[in-house]
């Protein structure tokens, strides 16, 4: 069954746990998370941090370390690493900053995590909506920002990216953002006149992007040093909103290994979409990699799209592709008759692992 991405009344009924809606709804989720993150008390860190060490996973924690990454790349001055995992590197020490997020605060890979920094003496500051790592903030005195909770992890980005920012201008590791930070939130109003689903097919990128890959395996490519990120984010979005396998790489660095695989058999070439992430920050040489690579790729694949970031500042121009992208996930999904909001294959390996299932409120 395909769906008319024009039909908003289906869109809204088939998307039971209302993500269209959340994602709409960023610019007031960014300016809450400001105003939390604003009141984030982080008075009980200390100097000299040394390195900085981000426990977290999935789509909202994760992602929100890759952007941070990404954003602050030729500024922040102290080694800031994501850690995914059960353990934590040997490097961690007292003077190792140590950001806990996990939105439920079950998460058992950064719980474990966190016990392990808890015993090498690290500084700690924790982001949750609540459960285990809570507790263990307000046990061991850390400093913690309790985020609202019941919406989907990977909808949360306001309450998780900004106060992580928050930390580091806190203290005083990065400048102040403000005003990036609010030319993004005016900008996300603008974005969701454009890609919401009120706006038709013809005036509505996200939906064209959507229409284009459906059928197709979708391959996302950014660029180093600062759009890589947000490719990473498309690829995951597209696997937990949209059910779709996909996958990204980054320029120029794919240029030494995967672009080997363009020369793939034409049938098999046919069956994917890629979409090359462009930034007016790209160097002249990253520009001319990205424009060889699409008219290669417009030669062998199904179907290849060009997007541009939007914004002055990188903050805006970042988090223009991830809405983009957001948006794009969730009518991949929909044009196919699919709900974006379950993650039943995440909830059976949960089951199989003993785990809390994962579960979101009905607005």
């Amino acid at each position: 069954m395909r769906i008319n991405l024009d039909d908003v009344k289906v869109l809204r009924e088939l998307d039971t746990i209302r993500a269209l809606q959340d994602t709409e709804a960023y610019e007031e989720q960014f300016q809450a998370g400001l105003k939390l993150s604003d009141d984030f008390d982080v008075s009980n860190i200390y100097a000299p941090i040394e390195n900085i060490l981000v426990l977290g996973t999935g789509g909202g924690s994760a992602a929100s370390v890759n952007l941070i990454k990404s954003y602050l790349f030729d500024e922040l001055q102290v080694p800031l690493q994501l850690n995914q995992g059960y353990t934590i590197p040997a490097f961690v020490n007292e003077r190792t900053l140590v950001i806990v997020v996990s939105h439920s605060g079950n998460t058992e890979e950064v719980v474990s995590g966190y016990e392990a920094a808890i015993a090498k003496g690290a500084q700690v500051a924790v982001i949750t909506a609540g459960g285990t790592v809570l507790d263990m903030a307000r046990e061991n005195g850390h400093a913690y920002l309790l985020v609202p909770g019941g919406m989907m992890p990977r909808i949360v980005l306001g309450y998780i990216f900004l106060p992580i920012l928050a930390i580091l201008t806190k203290l005083q590791l990065v400048s102040d953002k403000r005003a990036e930070v609010e030319e993004t939130i005016a900008l996300f109003r603008t974005w969701k006149q454009e890609y919401g689903p009120d706006s038709p097919i013809e005036q509505n990128e996200a939906k064209q992007i959507a229409v284009e890959l459906d059928g197709l395996v979708p391959v996302v490519y950014g660029t180093l040093p600062y759009f890589d990120a947000p490719a990473w984010r498309w690829k995951n979005q597209l696997g937990e909103n949209s059910k779709l396998m996909a996958f990204w790489n980054a320029i120029p660095s794919l240029h030494h290994d995967e672009a080997v695989g363009w020369d793939s058999p034409a049938a098999l070439l046919k069956g994917f979409h890629f979409t090359l992430i462009r930034d007016c920050e790209d160097s002249e040489k990253t520009v001319k990699r990205v424009e060889i690579s699409a008219d290669i790729l417009r030669e062998r694949a199904g179907a290849v799209r060009v997007v541009h970031s939007r914004g002055e500042s990188r903050l805006a121009r970042l988090f223009s592709i991830v809405y983009l992208a957001d948006f794009v996930s969730l009518y991949a999904a929909l044009i196919r008759g699919v709900d974006p909001t379950p993650v039943e294959v995440i909830n059976l390996f949960k089951q199989k692992m003993g785990q809390p299932l994962v579960t979101v409120q009905v607005k």
